[in-house]
């Protein structure tokens, strides 16, 4: 009895041993950044503008640096506020290749990304009426993000992506039953899935990944 168990084992082994040669594990390889943002310094960040009034332009920014930093090992960036407020640092008041030398010397960096977050459409998932005056309600929203990556010397653009997505979102504040606003008690709950279709998107370029060889 013992040499038959022996014997099945054995033959089982066998089975297994055969079934691993002829199914190899998968074994994937890491992929770094397509671009490696190091060489262009320390970086500076100007929040995204947006066409809608709210935190959504802001969230979007807040993701975008960190998508962007997640695979470049000790990046230097740098926040150098609203578009508004970077200009007016360097006594500049609309952007141009010299407004971006003097921003970038005021907060010493060699770079700077700039974004815009479009909001295209907004369709509320209710039917408002002349008496709807204000209230939330959940809306599915079409967005385009646009940003760029700015050489602060020459004020040159080096890099640019966009991306479009579509998605409901809720806690959309609606006034006079025709103008919207993105504020949120809690954006990430509210807007995260939105935000991260499009930073998903536009950052692939400083990511890196799991691929098949």
């Amino acid at each position: 009895m013992a040499r038959l168990l022996i014997r099945s084992f054995a033959v089982l082994s066998l089975f297994a041993l055969a079934a691993c040669a002829s199914n190899p594990p998968v074994r994937r390889v890491w992929v770094g950044p397509r671009i490696d943002l190091h060489p262009y310094e320390t970086i500076g960040l100007v929040d995204f503008t947006s066409t809608s009034k709210g935190e959504l332009a802001s969230l979007t920014t807040r993701r975008f640096a960190e998508a962007a930093r997640r695979d470049q090992d000790m990046l230097r960036m740098v926040d150098v506020g609203t578009q508004q407020q970077a200009l007016a640092s360097a006594g500049r008041d609309q952007w141009s290749p010299e407004a971006c030398r003097a921003v970038a010397r005021k907060h010493g960096v060699a770079s700077i990304f700039r974004g815009t977050l479009t909001v295209s459409r907004v369709k509320p998932s209710v039917q408002l009426s002349a008496f709807f005056k204000s209230g939330q309600v959940t809306a599915t929203v079409d967005a385009t993000l646009e940003v760029e990556m700015i050489e602060a010397e020459t004020g040159a653009s080096i890099w640019s992506r966009s991306a479009s997505a579509t998605r409901s979102m809720g806690q959309v504040s609606v006034y006079g039953g025709r103008d919207f606003m993105f504020d949120a008690a809690d954006p990430e709950a509210a807007y995260g899935e939105l935000v991260d279709a499009l930073v998903s998107q536009v950052a692939r370029d400083f990511q890196g990944s799991w691929q098949m060889p």
